[in-house]
């Protein structure tokens, strides 16, 4: 058995972590793994830093943003947020998602930066409900069927955001 990303920096599964803790032990991990720190050593060992540094890398970057740690923390309970076969979102949801995306394409057409940053503050007010609805439904009442929901639909706000910022780099420039 491999061990978790959770337990790779000494962190209690959860969903709501403290994230200064979380990237303290990351830096410690990439300090004691540095390729630096292993020049004049037996290739096995470089090998087995390297090996270690891209773990914790990798695990420090899912565990870091609240979407990825929800899905990290679903699958460690065996459970595939968002998969090919298993999309389903609430009507309602989707209703948003489509009105959201609406609002960014006329501000994008006005070059209206203004409406493009209260879309933006609008949608993370949602993550935010969203991520204090995970921490009820993952850390205290292990209802991993309505974390699952509330995960699609963290996923999906996470896209939204990235596509508001490149509207926003594409408006300033």
């Amino acid at each position: 058995m491999t061990q978790s990303y959770f337990e790779l920096f000494g962190i209690k599964p959860a969903f709501n972590i403290d994230l200064a803790i979380l990237e303290s032990h990351y830096r410690k991990i990439q300090s004691e793994s540095h390729p630096d720190r292993f020049v004049n050593a037996m290739s096995a060992e470089k090998l087995k830093s390297m090996q270690m540094a891209t773990l914790a890398n990798e695990a420090y970057q899912t565990l870091k943003k609240p979407a990825s740690r929800a899905r990290y923390l679903l699958e460690l309970q065996g459970i595939t947020a968002i998969s090919e076969t298993n999309t389903a979102m609430p009507a309602d949801f989707l209703m948003q998602q489509m009105e959201w995306r609406e609002a960014l394409e006329d501000a994008k057409a006005t070059k209206d930066i203004a409406a493009v940053d209260n879309l933006l503050n609008e949608i993370k007010q949602e993550a935010k409900s969203l991520n204090s609805d995970l921490i009820s439904l993952i850390d205290e009442k292990q209802d991993y069927g309505s974390a699952t929901d509330a995960t699609r639909k963290l996923i999906f706000i996470d896209k939204v955001c990235a596509d508001i910022n490149k509207v926003i780099e594409q408006i300033e420039n």
